[in-house]
């Protein structure tokens, strides 16, 4: 199942949230090579972990962590705006209609609906909330990644070449976008809304790029 939740409420799920930031560490740590601190407890969480960050975790049946990303509206602080402005030619995104997604975090041999899952809540949540794009930063083997769920963003800038690439894209989600994750992920769309409304209840209706 999907569970939306920010960081002053992981302390409620401790497994849940210990096994997303060992999952973390092992993914970009031990997989990509990436320069990130990992603790003793083998967490990596870095500072836009201390902004209270919206969460969006696959939650297995035992509890434990499939698939997860981070949220943070670019009216705040974002890790694409103080660290990556050279592949947005030193632009800042700023706006009450774009919230950053970092840290797109699959288990190691999770399955492929788990990634259709996840984008599939980035599409729910931006309808509830009235989000009409995501920000995020990605490199090359998760380019392929979205490709293969049909969540392609639209990429503003890049870097590097082969694996060593990376880019900052924005996504929107439209209804033929929208139906290609409902069928990759075997979700409906009722189901994802049910999980949505738990967490948030029901809010009044919104402006939203998303059907």
């Amino acid at each position: 199942m999907i569970r939306f939740l920010y960081a002053n409420e992981l302390g409620n799920h401790s497994k849940l949230a210990h096994d997303m930031f060992v999952d973390r560490a092992k993914q970009f740590k031990e997989r990509l090579g990436w320069d990130v601190h990992v603790d003793r407890a083998g967490e990596e969480r870095d500072q836009y972990d201390m902004l209270d960050p919206l969460y969006v975790i696959w939650e297995e049946q035992d509890g434990g962590h499939g698939g997860s990303m981070r949220f943070l509206p670019t009216t705040g602080r974002t890790m694409t705006n103080e660290h990556f402005l050279h592949l947005t030619d030193g632009v800042r995104v700023e706006s009450p209609f774009i919230w950053e997604c970092t840290r797109f975090c699959l288990t190691e041999g999770a399955r492929p609906q788990i990634a259709a899952a996840l984008m599939l809540a980035g599409s729910e949540l931006m309808r509830g909330h009235g989000v009409e794009h995501f920000l995020g930063v990605f490199d090359a083997p998760m380019e392929r990644v979205y490709r293969h769920i049909g969540a392609s963003p639209e990429v503003l800038g890049s870097t590097g070449a082969g694996r060593t690439k990376t880019s900052v894209g924005l996504w929107a989600y439209t209804p033929e976008a929208k139906a290609k994750l409902v069928a990759k992920a075997g979700l409906s769309e009722a189901v994802m809304r049910q999980w949505y409304e738990r967490a948030f209840g029901q809010r009044p209706t919104v402006k939203s790029a998303v059907a």
